[in-house]
């Protein structure tokens, strides 16, 4: 569908990267630079399609009391319009990601939900919809039950409206837990389908990626596969129609490389672009993305502020 706003429904957690060089040091301490930013796969997409030019970017999330401000703050700096529910109980969720300079900028996570896992369909509401053109669910909302029956609720509400349904599996780690099985279930009647590598294949028991690729679009009416540097696949109908190349980055942090490719995917389809050419705006955005700490892009003070400083020098 071309035209309209986009709606994402996901997490919003906060991020505390820390980059080190090689192996960690068991019981003892290991160098790191350290930094506290906005993060949240569901977040981090719908910054990223505002960044590539979605003009209505909004996002219903949940967060804890601590740092509701902050985040809200920081989602519509990015030009993100953002419904944050904030929790009686839990803390905003956190992320702690350890990134080895010297392994290709690769992340790994350490997890508490807190409580970005807890929006249910009672944070739901039609009135939502209103405007959208594209309804984008973050597939870390399956991993709980009230998540579970949000997506549920929302994808049939987007269809009722005629507004199409992306997802992105989020984690293969999750996912193994979930089951691929009970996953398909899950998200059957969702339009477009953007997994990992790792993902696809978890997803298929295929180890080859096209065809990983090809046999979930049997499932779904386009599967886009993201492969980080070999850039992504594009599938339909039970076939491989595109291979996307990468674009040439040198890697600093590929925390949210994914979610820049999923938010500018998304941005360019509604735009009127078609599913390849969409998928080289996703690739453009992941290599801008792994040359950046933490998984955002540029706010419009960052960009304002790196413009200063150019001209300054020159």
């Amino acid at each position: 569908m071309t035209g309209g706003a986009l709606l994402v429904v996901g997490d919003v957690v906060t991020d505390v990267v820390a980059r080190h060089r090689g192996p960690l040091a068991p019981g003892t301490d290991t160098a790191s630079v350290i930094r506290t930013l906005p993060g949240g796969a569901g977040a981090n997409v719908a910054c990223w399609a505002a960044h590539r030019g979605c003009p209505d970017v909004r996002l219903l999330g949940r967060v804890g009391a601590e740092s509701a401000a902050w985040h809200e703050r920081e989602l519509i700096a990015c030009g993100v319009r953002p419904r944050l529910v904030i929790d009686p109980h839990l803390v905003t969720g956190t992320v702690i990601c350890l990134v080895d300079t010297d392994a290709a900028a690769e992340r790994t996570f350490l997890t508490d939900s807190g409580a970005s896992l807890r929006l249910t369909p009672d944070d739901w509401s039609d009135a939502l919809l209103d405007g959208v053109g594209r309804l984008h669910l973050s597939g870390y909302l399956l991993f709980s039950q009230t998540g579970r029956a949000l997506v549920r609720t929302a994808a049939a509400s987007a269809h009722a409206r005629g507004a199409q349904v992306s997802l992105d599996p989020a984690s293969a780690g999750f996912l193994a837990e979930l089951g691929a099985d009970r996953f398909l279930a899950l998200v059957e009647g969702v339009d477009v389908l953007l997994p990992s590598r790792d993902e696809a294949g978890l997803l298929t028991g295929l180890s080859d990626p096209a065809e990983a690729a090809a046999e979930l679009s049997r499932h779904f009416p386009l599967v886009v596969a993201k492969h980080g540097p070999d850039g992504a696949l594009v599938a339909r109908g039970g076939a491989v129609l595109a291979r996307v190349p990468a674009v040439a980055a040198t890697p600093t942090d590929t925390t949210g490389a994914g979610d820049a490719f999923t938010g500018a995917f998304l941005a360019a389809l509604l735009t009127g672009a078609d599913a390849e050419t969409a998928a080289a705006e996703g690739c453009r955005a992941g290599a801008e993305a792994v040359e950046r700490v933490g998984g955002r892009p540029p706010t419009s003070v960052e960009t304002t502020a790196t413009t200063t400083r150019s001209a300054h020098v020159h």
